[in-house]
């Protein structure tokens, strides 16, 4: 029999098509009066649409929005709220964009309402991460938790297939290290298998016809679990290499996920047995690493680190950073043994 506890973070969530519509009555649950609308270079059409429906509750659109989180970025946009008189924040796009609302958060304390365009999850969890003279700082903090989540389908249409695809195996990632985490559950396990199960349904459907909007919506719907289990319980090996990969190479987030997860399965399979039979029937296998890379195939996402840019002479320096610190994970964490995963991640050969 196993022994858990069971805790459960509030947050509120809307889900449906054209949801959107709802942002005042979810502002003004939350008593925000003025709100800037966090959003990336990229999207700033995405913002503009977002304060045309706030009308005169928009304090301003801060467009600055990218990868990792640099510190001066956070610093210059928290400036900024200040500036406008803002009481809270709408952050409308994916990781980078909520990941810089919860900068902005952690310091000034400001509330956040998310409006998530992508499926990484971060808008249902306290975590947050800020880069610092090329080092990922990452942490646990209530305060950084969005209060409102409006997940509107529509929102995703615009994403582009490569992304969505990479996307949804940077959520599959939260589900699977979740079926091993030490803190996790039942309740946990659960929404971590239907999570799988609906994205690994729905992107392949996305990749056909980017234009689907049910394959869309029972993709955020995998999204939405993938993201509750990543924000309750602890992430292991998977994750530290990605954020070590990302902050210190500058290499982008959702295809490092992409790429790396079926090396951190691989590792960690002969010690998380129950775990790798919950992924494989959810992606309807006999075998989660083998299937996993598959559906990988199918979808056309990077296969190795090369692809993305990462040097092969980073790899000694990104295992020291890997096993610096301790960390939960259900095999022990061995320099040599992270150097060689490392080593096959980058030439994309199999795993194992």
């Amino acid at each position: 029999m196993r022994s858990f506890m069971h805790e459960t973070r509030p947050a509120r969530v809307v889900f449906g098509k054209g949801s959107r519509q709802f942002l005042s009555r979810e502002l003004d649950l939350l008593g925000i009066r003025r709100a800037v609308v966090i959003t990336t270079p990229e999207q700033i059409g995405l913002g503009q649409q977002i304060a045309d429906i706030l009308q005169g509750r928009c304090a301003g659109v801060l467009n600055k929005a990218v990868m990792h989180v640099p510190i001066d970025v956070a610093r210059a946009t928290i400036e900024r709220a200040r500036q406008l008189g803002a009481d809270g924040c709408v952050a409308a796009g994916g990781g980078s964009t909520i990941g810089l609302a919860k900068a902005i958060a952690l310091e000034s304390n400001l509330l956040i309402l998310a409006l998530p365009t992508t499926y990484a999850g971060s808008e249902m969890t306290p975590l947050y991460g800020i880069t610092d003279d090329g080092e990922k700082r990452t942490g646990r903090d209530s305060r950084v938790m969005p209060r409102s989540v409006i997940y509107d389908p529509e929102l995703t249409l615009s994403l582009p297939v490569q992304l969505s695809m990479t996307s949804g195996m940077n959520a599959i990632a939260h589900a699977a290290e979740a079926l091993y985490a030490a803190d996790g559950s039942p309740i946990y396990d659960l929404m971590a298998e239907e999570g799988i199960r609906a994205l690994a349904a729905a992107l392949p459907r996305l990749h056909e016809v980017p234009g689907d909007h049910d394959a869309r919506s029972d993709a955020l719907y995998g999204a939405w679990l993938c993201g509750t289990v990543l924000g309750n319980v602890q992430m292991g090996l998977h994750h530290k290499l990605c954020h070590t990969l990302g902050g210190s190479f500058n290499l982008p987030h959702a295809e490092v996920h992409a790429v790396v997860l079926p090396y951190a399965l691989a590792y960690n399979a002969s010690s998380a047995p129950h775990a790798m039979t919950r992924i494989a029937r959810a992606l309807h296998g006999d075998d989660a690493v083998r299937v996993l890379r598959a559906l990988g195939r199918t979808l056309g996402t990077p296969r190795s680190l090369r692809e993305l840019g990462m040097p092969h002479d980073g790899l000694d320096r990104a295992a020291d950073l890997i096993v610096e610190k301790a960390y939960p994970n259900p095999r022990p964490i061995a320099r040599i043994a992270i150097r060689e995963l490392l080593e096959q991640a980058y030439t994309g050969a199999e795993p194992g």
